[in-house]
């Protein structure tokens, strides 16, 4: 049988064989070998590291002989287990590479392993002392196991652990790690990474590449909380099952003893254990008791927690995973982007407000073969030792020598901001000397990963989480910029063509800041000139239809539509595009939509207008530009229609807004009309 053709070697592979010599692995290999053993793929690498650290084929064939020899006499595989303790028996003692677990049973550790199939192994207590993981979860590790009656248990017990060598590296030197990233340009060491990870990125846009690599920042960033939301099939649990030795992944309700310890503070919880502690299919989470959030949510905010009467603390982060149920433009439109959670955590918004980080998961790729590397990456072990050193690293203040923050974020905000730029530059910057440029890039991912948590609260209702204009400014020019989420301002939501006559945009900002976005649709029917408002119209915003209907009804003659205004009924309809049920008054836009219906003219491209009116035609002004404005620019506006007297609070909106959009200002609504339907 002819073997395949090895893949071919590019610069980079060349590269970091030279760098990183014996510290890298071809990812094709680790993926041949899983296909046969269903070991995690720390485990894999740290054999194929040990025996294929080879840029040489035939070595690299040799090794890979080694390697599955290995599995195949060392990996138990979980319905051989009963072959396995009759190997010990038989040949009194054996090596092993399985899970092991740990349990104190009165004064008496006993070691579970897992697919050997034995609850009740003898093991000395140094190693119980030495790696405590081995308490809550369990480690990976080569197992030399000795087979010895048990006189005490009449035999019951006798299986021994001699020797236990967690799977891991025995030395880390994180200095030499930061001097050779400086070997690699920064799209060089982020293709490194993502093949590191098993992913190909030639094929990735820039922005993809950094939502991957976000996945890695719970490892290296201590008490790092962390949301993915996606569609199934997109790896949004690989990183903390797969990727490192230090974390733990539960599929599952858990207990507050499980997560926190026990009350006697004898038995560490899993986050005083583990760097990251991952919840995966959170929807599943239903069931978990109300006391484990309620003392999850003050973990998240300072790393502390209660057990009895003793405080404790832990640096483990908090990653949750779960699968979207509907097509995210949907979501947007219809509700907001925790829906998928559990109750007890979707309905608790300082919770919520606690997350540093929603990553959209809905814009990762679902896995298939081409976006598999064949070429070099780290082997994952070294990967994972690198990024638990740099847990002991600060980089949150890092931002600050180039940019500032924007007023919109409050001390909470700033912080979830900080620790996802500092996650991100041990990430790529290790040495901790970034580029303004690159910097920036990860300051405005940091930002949209934090106002897309911001949003949803805002969308929840409560006026705390109005203010939700992230920005920040260049320290040397003073210039600010806003930053936006795709789902939201990037998808068109104002149309960049022409609408159908009777279709307007209309906005409207609460005493508290909240921003309603609407598209008016107004439709003629057969009648005699009432008004049909939608179910969905009602409370502020059927008030000031109501208003200006009436106005249009008394003042048809001079507007030259008598005999429309008698003829027709006016059916009206408003489309809440930003899912928020702000009660918007929209007077005036309800007016140019019905006056656009009967003359069937469409109101300009990219238009959005502003403003509400009286029963007698009284022209009423926005409490605010700056918020309707910014989210008008956010979501495709190229001008909006705006009542002359909010002229001088035209000042206060931002250049970034007033560039893009353009200013129209009417004081009646004959003139706001008019210059929306461009009649003269």
């Amino acid at each position: 049988m002819t073997n395949a053709q090895p893949p071919a070697r590019d610069l980079l592979d060349d590269k970091v064989n030279r760098v990183f010599a014996g510290k890298v692995v071809r990812k094709d290999l680790v993926r041949k070998v899983k296909v046969g053993a269903n070991v995690p793929v720390f485990v894999l690498e740290y054999l194929l590291g040990k025996y294929c650290a080879s840029s040489d084929e035939m070595a690299i064939q040799m090794g890979m002989q080694v390697v599955n020899d290995t599995l195949a006499e060392n990996y138990i595989r979980p319905d051989e287990s009963t072959k396995a303790q009759s190997k010990v028996k038989e040949a009194g003692k054996h090596t092993f590479i399985d899970k092991v677990k740990v349990r104190l049973v009165d004064s008496q550790y006993w070691a579970e392993v897992t697919n050997f199939g034995h609850r009740n192994i003898h093991i000395p207590d140094h190693y119980v002392r030495n790696f405590d993981r081995l308490l809550t979860g369990g480690i990976w590790a080569q197992i030399d196991m000795r087979f010895e009656y048990d006189e005490e248990g009449k035999g019951k017990y006798p299986f021994w652990i001699d020797k236990l060598t967690p799977i891991q590296l025995a030395t880390f030197d994180l200095e030499e790690y930061r001097r050779l990233r400086g070997e690699f340009t920064t799209e060089e060491w982020i293709d490194l990474l993502l093949r590191s990870m098993g992913y190909e990125p030639s094929a990735m846009e820039p922005r993809l590449k950094l939502l991957f690599l976000l996945r890695l920042i719970p490892l290296c960033e201590r008490n790092y909380n962390m949301v993915e939301l996606g569609p199934r099939g997109t790896g949004k649990s690989f990183a903390v099952q797969e990727l490192s030795p230090y974390a733990a992944l539960l599929t599952g309700p858990t207990t507050v003893a499980n997560l926190f310890g026990h009350m006697n503070g004898k038995v560490k919880g899993m986050v005083s254990i583990w760097d990251v502690v991952g919840f995966d299919e959170v929807a599943d989470l239903q069931k978990m008791p109300k006391e484990v959030i309620t003392t999850m949510k003050t973990y998240c905010e300072s790393g502390q927690f209660q057990r009895g009467a003793e405080s404790f603390a832990g640096d483990a982060s908090i990653a949750m995973f779960g699968n979207t149920q509907q097509p995210i433009d949907v979501m947007v439109q219809t509700g907001h982007l925790f829906a998928p959670m559990p109750d007890a955590i979707r309905d608790d918004m300082a919770f919520i407000d606690r997350l540093h980080c929603y990553l959209p998961g809905w814009e990762i790729p679902k896995m298939r073969n081409e976006y598999f590397t064949d070429h070099y990456g780290f082997v994952i072990d070294y990967l994972a030792e690198a990024l638990k050193d740099l847990r002991k690293v600060n980089y949150t203040e890092l931002c600050d020598t180039h940019f500032g923050m924007g007023t919109h974020l409050n001390a909470r905000d700033r912080k979830a901001v900080r620790r996802t730029v500092s996650g991100l530059v041990k990430i790529i910057h290790p040495d901790g000397v970034p580029s303004k440029e690159d910097m920036e890039d990860l300051l405005k991912l940091a930002i949209e990963c934090r106002r897309r948590v911001k949003e949803q609260l805002k969308k929840m209702g409560s006026f705390e989480y109005s203010q939700t204009s992230f920005s920040y400014s260049d320290n040397e020019t003073g210039e600010e910029h806003f930053v936006g989420v795709p789902e939201q301002g990037g998808q068109d939501l104002i149309a960049a063509e022409p609408m159908a006559p009777g279709s307007i945009y209309a906005t409207s900002v609460t005493g508290d800041g909240t921003i309603g976005l609407y598209r008016l649709e107004v439709s003629l029917s057969s009648g005699n000139g009432k008004l049909k408002p939608a179910g969905g119209i009602s409370g502020p915003m059927k008030e000031s239809i109501q208003r200006a209907f009436a106005f249009l009804q008394a003042n048809k003659g001079a507007f030259s539509i008598s005999q429309e205004a008698d003829r027709y009924d006016f059916n009206v309809e408003a489309i809440d595009l930003l899912g928020n049920k702000v009660g918007a008054e929209v007077g005036v836009a309800f007016f140019v939509a019905a006056f656009s219906a009967i003359r069937r003219a469409p109101a300009r491209v990219g238009m959005l207008v502003i403003g509400d009116m009286s029963i007698q035609g009284n022209i009423k002004a926005a409490k605010s530009l700056v918020e309707p404005l910014q989210v008008a620019m956010d979501n495709g506006a190229r001008c909006a229609l705006i009542p002359a007297e909010n002229k001088r609070s035209f000042l206060e909106v931002n250049t970034d807004v007033i560039d893009k959009i353009d200013p129209i200002f009417y004081n009646d609504v004959k003139t706001a009309t008019f210059k929306a339907l461009e009649m003269n």
